[in-house]
């Protein structure tokens, strides 16, 4: 095999990333947009010692999953990756996945409450992060790239954002705004920052510039305005002036309104600034929390939440349980979820501003009880430190276990079983339908003793 050759495969399976693999003279091959079943003729455009990558030349065979592609963008744009099949097909994939996953790094089989499928799969994103390109325009990175594709309309946003994404970039030409150049480090344009409360209808829009202030903001919002009328609640800059790929700086300055949204999740009312954690998709998290509150059954428990972000989790628990601690490490978050218990009239949660594992540490030093701990934790998962202090410190009856990521949860699994606990089950979620990503809820039971 070499490049640019045309090699003929089978795909029989499906990467975490979308991608089909299908094999060549024993050669794993690598082919986006393809479908398990499908018969293709593949370029091969990169070869590696033991796998190669390649694109579609001919579909020869087209797998009985294939439907019609409805985005214009889906061959070029870096988010989603399972357009061209049908939905059944890829819950499929995603719960197998996240089965398999556990299976081989847990080297546990445990039992699978099934996944949790979308009633809606189109413009269920209540937040988008747009990079500018060199002319202003919005757009998605490509695939594995910092390359900016203009894209006017994506079904996954709700219809509001194009028009907001237009009206931006309309602003920054008309007034010569440039735009950032990660090369360079010139340019005042970097992102634009979207947030819609899904029930509230609220709007947030936030620029996020590399410079102290934007020239004629008021011109900005007040095109906005025209636009969105009274849904507009919040109009900031984010400030951030570093040489780095991490979207949001540090500070924020209201230009327009207030500094925050609100929304209503699981009939708790929710206050979001620009760096609260709230989840994309709100009807998915609904069902998501039901299920985490299933496992926790926080009937007059003390709850511990870590990674609470706005509190919303263990907020929703409130109503049933004796106790509920959030920690959080953003501390514009912790202010948004001591906020949202005060207007939601709860009076039996608390919160602290600190890493999971100091926080945690520091908890059970005090001899904080725990019955029920939740874990919802960014793409790397738990430090083992924290693991320990979980299950050693506090050991509660209960730990609930929040991923967006199979690999670092089925890792974090596999020390927990080893400190004295059983994955009695685990329920997937499809938050994030047609893109690669797949949540899951597990619950872990602490193990009687001998």
């Amino acid at each position: 095999m070499i490049k640019n050759e045309t090699v003929r495969i089978t795909v029989n399976d499906i990467t975490a990333e979308g991608a089909g693999v299908g094999r060549y003279e024993g050669m794993a091959v690598f082919v986006p947009h393809t479908a398990v079943g499908d018969v293709i003729d593949a370029k091969i455009v990169k070869i590696n010692k033991n796998y190669a990558y390649g694109i579609i030349d001919k579909i020869i065979t087209s797998s009985d999953t294939r439907i019609p592609v409805d985005c214009p963008s889906f061959y070029k744009c870096g988010g989603c990756v399972f357009r061209h099949i049908n939905y059944k097909s890829e819950l499929e994939i995603k719960e197998n996945r996240v089965r398999e996953t556990l299976k081989r790094i847990a080297g546990a089989d445990i039992k699978s409450g099934g996944i949790v499928g979308a009633d809606n799969t189109f413009a269920y994103r209540n937040k988008a992060q747009f990079p500018f390109s060199a002319n202003g325009s919005t757009g998605f990175f490509a695939p594995r790239s910092h390359r900016v594709i203009p894209i006017s309309e994506c079904p996954l946003l709700p219809d509001e954002f194009g028009g907001i994404a237009a009206c931006v970039s309309e602003f920054l030409r008309e007034n010569n705004i440039s735009v950032y150049n990660e090369e360079s480090g010139r340019g005042l344009a970097r992102h634009l920052y979207i947030r819609k409360g899904a029930v509230s209808g609220e709007i947030m829009v936030v620029l996020v510039i590399n410079g102290d202030t934007l020239p004629r903001f008021k011109a900005l919002t007040d095109k906005l305005l025209s636009l969105c009328g009274e849904s507009l609640k919040s109009v900031q800059l984010n400030i951030n002036k570093k040489r780095t790929n991490v979207i949001l700086g540090d500070k924020n300055k209201v230009i327009f309104g207030a500094p925050y949204i609100t929304d209503t999740l699981c009939k708790i009312k929710i206050r979001i600034s620009p760096f609260t954690f709230y989840q994309i998709n709100h009807d998915m998290a609904e069902k998501l929390y039901k299920k985490a509150g299933e496992y926790a059954e926080p009937k007059g428990k003390n709850i511990i939440d870590l990674y609470c972000g706005a509190g919303s989790i263990g907020l929703s628990l409130c109503d049933r349980a004796k106790s509920v601690t959030g920690v959080e490490i953003v501390p514009e978050a912790v202010e948004d979820a001591k906020e949202n218990a005060r207007i939601n009239g709860i009076d039996n949660a608390g919160f602290i501003c600190d890493d999971a594992k100091t926080a945690a540490k520091t908890l059970a030093e005090r001899g904080v009880h725990a019955d029920t701990v939740i874990i919802d934790p960014p793409r790397k998962g738990c430090e083992e430190e924290l693991l320990h202090t979980i299950a050693e410190d506090f050991s509660p009856e209960r730990i609930v276990y929040v991923s967006c990521d199979p690999a670092t949860l089925a890792r974090d699994i596999k020390i927990l079983l080893s400190l004295g606990y059983t994955a009695e089950e685990f329920t997937a979620f499809d938050m994030f339908p047609r893109t690669g990503h797949v949540e899951c809820v597990t619950l872990m039971t602490r193990k009687e003793a001998d």
